[in-house]
């Protein structure tokens, strides 16, 4: 047989099906023939079946590296159904059972090795591997080793540097979420070699995207509202906290079944909301945007943010978890200036001024130093400390061995820490610019992940298509004054081939009869009525690109006068939404570059000494085990302990001493990822196995 009839008839003998889903065969061909592939393809397409049929195909073992657990356990249980032989190695597995499956992988027993990332952290564990190559590599949520990705992912940066040495095994590595950049820099760290490349499938032609502009006073109403109707629930709704989830499901829940899903909870009880969800026994769950469910049920009617997400990658995998099962379905996006406020104070968080940066750069040298020691000399508030160490370190800035000794980097740092923050914000610009657009809402998802094919055919059913259709956004009658401009907008465009929505106003509106935000509010009704099409494009200045909009004639608006009857409807401004603030200039990350030399930021003035004593004998008792545990299992796992977790947890958790899981996940800076990893042992460590309990 040759490759395609091998591949078609493994297809229907292994895995019971009768014909490939889009593009999944070309991806599997290239791959058997020894190809490195690149593979961006949205959640629910098919992606896994584009390593596990090659990789039975090819025999040996097929290694697959993946950052979520939930998942990989998923796929191995899945494989195992089938009847091929797999096994995963991850911090959720006891020890037992991880040495079983790297004796089963060295005496080739095995079909699928599924590990995560961190295990090549593990000393000898990569030497282990490379003992027996494996015969395919796949590598799943690639997108995390791209600093300019919406979820990178530090320990993902080492896999590079392990891949020489297994191989010649082709390497696929597979991604629901990756613009152009994101795509070139997963080539360019996984040393991919003239990789096959497929960017499809980004359409869905039965989700209705629709964008609503709601103050946040106003939008668990709102979303109470929608939810009513029994056809649009299951339903899942994405809040910007866990307190609004916890608060949204408590009060939905005296309507129809319904739960929230965070990592707040412990994992009992996620994967009960879970198991219920999936079941049909819960109707909504309200998750928070910052956590990944592992969630894939088919017949979700809704999904609902009640805030902006940070970037397109994120909104697009998340309204991906709708419709699965092919049904009409509906995303609806709320949003508001404010939005850009929270997001303002998350970024300035998470990326400290380079200048704290550069302070503590000046006091590194090439012998190592405590972190006590240099956190003493800077003065700087423990929490700012952690996070301007911790980004020297991903920068390449500070070198530091597992039990936190520090010395200087190298001298680069300061340019990949500037780009990744401007890459961080241009995501939550293009997030911003993306809910207030005017153009087919499909259209510009398709078009923000490169497959220009498929970015020319509106989707014909979302807030701009079809406005008639929508469930959140209302519309009213233009007024004379707006049906005026309209007909002025076309006699000025008629003899102008493109003009930037700025010059227009100036030019349309020299009186400030009408202010920008209605301005642009017009064309946007234009838009929707096919009379106008508005683009968005960028100039260049001072080395900057700066974003704007220009608006041009269709070709339906050339046979259009003033005695035209035509369909023009302009956005009604829902409860508590107030002056729609449709179209600022776009600021990068001027304000949080580099300020003057000559003067402290805020950021490095003396803190108030914070004590690192936690009082009691047995609280300080209960610290250093946390902390000699902490140090054994940084060097087990070559990383910064921080890297685990910082001192203000551990001190917490000395503190309040939690006795369960749920405890455990109360504390500041715990999240779902630690308990899974740590939670035994943290546990173990503060009562002995005797008293922990799992809930």
């Amino acid at each position: 047989m040759n490759d395609s009839e091998t591949i078609r008839s493994l297809l229907h003998s292994t895995f019971g099906f009768s014909s490939f889903l889009p593009n999944q065969e070309a991806v599997c061909l290239a791959a058997i023939r020894g190809r490195d592939v690149l593979l961006v393809m949205p959640t629910g397409s098919g992606k896994s079946l584009c390593y596990q049929l090659p990789g039975i195909a090819l025999g040996g073992t097929t290694l697959v590296i993946s950052p979520l657990i939930a998942l990989m356990d998923d796929q191995v249980a899945k494989l195992k159904e089938l009847g091929v032989g797999t096994a995963a190695i991850h911090s959720g597995r006891d020890r037992n059972a991880s040495r079983r499956a790297c004796i089963d992988y060295l005496e080739g027993k095995l079909r699928f090795l599924f590990i995560a990332p961190e295990r090549l952290r593990v000393a000898g564990f990569p030497e282990m591997l490379a003992k027996r190559r494996p015969s395919l590599i796949a590598i799943d949520e690639a997108h995390c080793i791209s600093q300019w990705g919406h979820d990178f992912r530090p320990d993902y940066r080492m896999l590079g540097q392990h891949l020489p040495n297994l191989r010649p095994a082709p390497v696929i590595a597979l991604t629901a979420t990756a613009t152009p950049i994101v795509q070139d820099d997963i080539r360019k760290q996984l040393g991919l070699v003239q990789p096959a490349s497929f960017v499809h499938g980004f359409r869905r032609p039965n989700i209705a995207i629709e964008a609503v502009e709601v103050a946040p006073a106003h939008r668990l109403e709102l979303a109470r509202e929608l939810l009513l109707v029994r056809e649009r629930r299951p339903a899942i709704v994405y809040t910007p906290t866990r307190k609004q989830a916890d608060s949204l499901a408590a009060e939905l829940s005296g309507l129809f079944p319904s739960a929230a899903y965070h990592a707040g909870l412990d994992a009992e009880h996620r994967q009960r909301v879970q198991r219920e969800f999936l079941a049909g026994k819960i109707e909504v769950i309200t998750a928070t945007i910052a956590f990944g469910m592992g969630i894939d049920k088919a017949n979700v009617r809704t999904v609902i943010h009640t805030a902006l997400p940070g970037s397109i990658e994120a909104y697009y995998q998340e309204i991906g978890r709708a419709g699965r099962d092919g049904g009409s379905s509906r995303a609806i996006l709320m949003h508001s200036y404010a939005d850009r406020h929270a997001h303002d104070f998350f970024f300035e968080r998470d990326y400290p001024n380079v200048t704290v940066l550069d302070a503590m750069f000046a006091r590194l040298g090439s012998e190592p130093q405590g972190k006590a020691e240099l956190q003493e000399q800077l003065q700087i508030d423990p929490d700012l400390f952690d996070k301007v160490l911790e980004k020297l370190w991903v920068h390449g800035g500070a070198a530091l061995d597992s039990g936190e000794n520090i010395r200087r980097g190298a001298m680069q740092w300061r340019t990949s820490y500037i780009a990744q923050g401007e890459q961080r914000r241009t995501r939550i610009e293009q997030m911003l610019r993306y809910a207030d657009s005017t153009q087919c809402r499909m259209r510009g998802v398709i078009r923000h992940f490169g497959d220009l094919a498929d970015a020319q055919e509106p989707c014909g059913i979302c807030d701009f298509c079809a406005p008639s259709s929508c469930l959140a956004q209302q519309f009213r009658a233009a007024t004379r004054q707006e049906r005026e401009l309209l007909f002025d907008v076309i006699a000025k465009l008629r003899f102008n081939a493109a003009i930037a929505t700025g010059r227009l106003h100036r030019e349309l509106c020299p009186t400030g009869n009408m202010d920008r935000n209605a301005f642009e509010e017009v064309l946007g009704a234009m838009a929707r009525a096919g009379l106008v099409t508005i683009s968005d494009t960028v100039f260049e200045k001072d080395g900057k690109q700066i974003p704007y909009r220009k608006v041009s004639l269709t070709d339906i608006a050339d046979t259009v006068d003033r005695s035209t009857p035509i369909e023009f409807t302009m956005k009604k401004a829902p409860p508590g939404s107030g002056k729609r603030v449709a179209h600022r200039k776009t600021v990068l990350v001027e304000k949080h570059k580099q300020a003057d030399a000559a003067k402290m930021p805020t950021q490095l003035k003396p803190q108030a000494r914070v004590t690192t004593h936690v009082g009691s004998g047995e609280n300080s008792s209960a610290e250093a085990r946390l902390r000699a545990w902490r140090l054994a299992e940084a060097q087990k796992r070559r990383m910064p302990a921080f890297r685990i977790f910082g001192d203000k947890t551990l001190r917490a958790i000395a503190v309040r001493r939690p006795k369960n899981s749920r405890d455990l996940l109360a504390i500041s800076g715990v999240g779902a990822r630690i308990v899974e990893q740590y939670g035994t042992h943290i546990l173990n460590i503060l009562h002995g196995s005797n008293e922990v309990t799992d809930s």
